[in-house]
């Protein structure tokens, strides 16, 4: 395909989630080339055109590993779990095991609680 036509095709895949939903702060983006150009080209629409906000784009260079290291944890928890019985019990233990690991990152306000506090509290 040539890139005149990839980049149509992305600047209406963005303008229609764009449309959709509404204009994001924010953007995290593979290193393609075609994504960019399309990002410049919904930004210069919505800056002269409609809102006058610019989208912050970052670009980062292995997109999934990013997405799938933050998961990798919780995957290792709940794999033996996988065999429960009742939908709410496993419910329960994948959320604790969740709020857990997200404490761990730092995730959820500290207060100057320690980790075991602050899951106390929101257990309770």
């Amino acid at each position: 395909m040539g890139l005149s036509r990839v980049l149509s095709q992305t600047f209406r895949a963005f303008d229609r989630a764009i449309a959709a939903n509404r204009a994001p702060d924010k953007v995290g983006i593979n290193k393609s080339r075609a994504n960019l150009a399309g990002l410049h080209a919904v930004d210069v629409n919505l800056k002269f055109i409609e809102t006058g906000a610019i989208i912050k784009i970052l670009q980062v260079k292995y997109l999934n590993n990013t997405f799938e290291q933050g998961q990798r944890l919780i995957k290792r928890i709940t794999a033996p779990m996988l065999a429960f019985l009742a939908f709410h019990s496993a419910d329960a233990t994948i959320a604790s095991t969740e709020a857990v690991h997200m404490i761990r990152k730092g995730q959820l306000g500290e207060n100057g609680l320690s980790a075991f506090q602050q899951f106390a509290a929101f257990a309770a």
